[in-house]
């Protein structure tokens, strides 16, 4: 046996062995984190049976928020807790309590994505299940003439981690805050990240590697009608996902609300407006499934397993079969949720470039731009 004859055949085995995994796994999405419950009862044991069922129905209604537009939320079913309990994959809790008549806890829920997908379509409601890259969020806070970014106090900042630490977990978009350290005042200053300064801002993305970055301008003044503390924020986004826009919006204190809960509420629902964005551009149809042939253009195995890799992290790719395996190319049928164009943004999240050329389809893994120095971001959720 020829030398070249050898290697082809070990390169087409290693193909084959590393090459049936292309596969979509479910992603984290399904999982609801930070559930609270707090229950009492006739006894400890009705407490806690009485507090898992509501943490059940409140993480399952937290999903479906989370994968679809809020404009939807008040046509979601409303569906048998048995058949939630169908849906659920696996549980945790942590920080339990118990007395003999009280209990509370955090539950951690993960669902079944292929049953709530089908719950979903079953009940024509749209939904979205592509992640964003990170998303750097600069919250930029003035208050009495000041003009806060790294400083600290900084409570708008303070409200983002505050929610990021108890909120219902990562969604769509994943939203990093920077650590506030000598690089990154370095970097950029809070006048120049209202102004959008693009060579900054792009600077600090790349140190946390995140697609694009978020500032929310929040102002708080006193309502001269009521007396009520006020925040307007000015919430843009600048980066290349979406084209950069900006979302002006006001929230008023409640009577026997403070600043602290004022700026809370600000975050969350500013959250969701960012959610749905997003989930705008990558709505998925009930039945739309497709069939995509692609080439992939190759060096080697390790090119193949870099590209594999990627595309099991893309939620929109149902299955990819291997059609054709050489040194130089692969060749994959995709079967994805969505059109062309959604699939081509989805991919691009994972680092994965899309193209046609001459009625053929290409698929190539990007080249990622270099950090230009290392952090450890501060997550928050979704």
């Amino acid at each position: 046996m020829r030398i070249g004859t050898a290697y082809g055949l070990v390169f087409a085995v290693l193909f084959a062995l590393l090459g049936t995994d292309a596969r979509a796994d479910a992603p984290r999405l399904f999982e609801v984190s930070n559930v609270t419950v707090d229950v009492t009862a006739d006894s400890a044991t009705t407490a806690r049976v009485e507090a898992l069922a509501q943490g059940e129905k409140k993480a399952f209604y937290l999903l479906l928020k989370r994968l679809t537009l809020q404009a939807y939320h008040n046509r979601l079913p409303d569906i048998p807790t048995n058949q939630i309990t169908e849906l659920v994959q696996d549980f945790a809790v942590t920080d339990e309590k118990t007395s003999s008549v009280r209990y509370i806890a955090k539950l951690t829920y993960r669902f079944h994505a292929e049953g709530v997908r089908a719950l979903l379509d079953e009940h024509g409601l749209p939904f979205a299940e592509t992640a964003s890259k990170p998303v750097l969020l600069l919250p930029v806070y003035q208050a009495a003439g000041a003009l806060l970014l790294w400083d600290d106090p900084n409570p708008w900042r303070a409200a983002w981690r505050a929610y990021a630490e108890n909120g219902p977990g990562q969604g769509l978009v994943p939203m990093v805050l920077p650590v506030g350290d000598l690089n990154d005042v370095r970097t950029i200053g809070a006048e120049q990240a209202i102004e959008g300064d693009m060579a900054r801002l792009e600077e600090i993305a790349r140190r946390y590697e995140a697609g694009d970055v978020v500032v929310a301008h929040g102002i708080l003044r006193m309502d001269s009608f009521n007396g009520l503390p006020e925040l307007e924020v000015y919430l843009t986004r600048f980066g290349s996902a979406l084209q950069e826009h900006t979302v002006v919006k006001s929230f008023t204190s409640e009577p026997g609300d403070d600043i602290p809960n004022l700026l809370k509420r600000a975050a969350e629902q500013l959250t969701a407006q960012v959610e749905d964005n997003w989930k705008q551009d990558n709505l998925i149809q009930a039945g739309s499934a497709q069939l995509l042939p692609v080439s992939v253009p190759v060096r080697g195995l390790s090119d193949w397993v870099r590209v594999r890799d990627r595309l099991n992290g893309v939620a929109v790719v149902r299955r990819a079969d291997l059609v054709l395996l050489r040194r130089d190319q692969v060749r994959l049928n995709l079967h994805f949720i969505g059109d062309a164009e959604q699939l081509a943004l989805s991919l691009d999240q994972a680092d994965l470039a899309l193209w046609e050329e001459a009625g053929q389809w290409y698929l190539a893994q990007k080249i990622a731009p270099s950090a230009a120095t290392s952090a450890s971001p501060e997550p928050t959720a979704q």
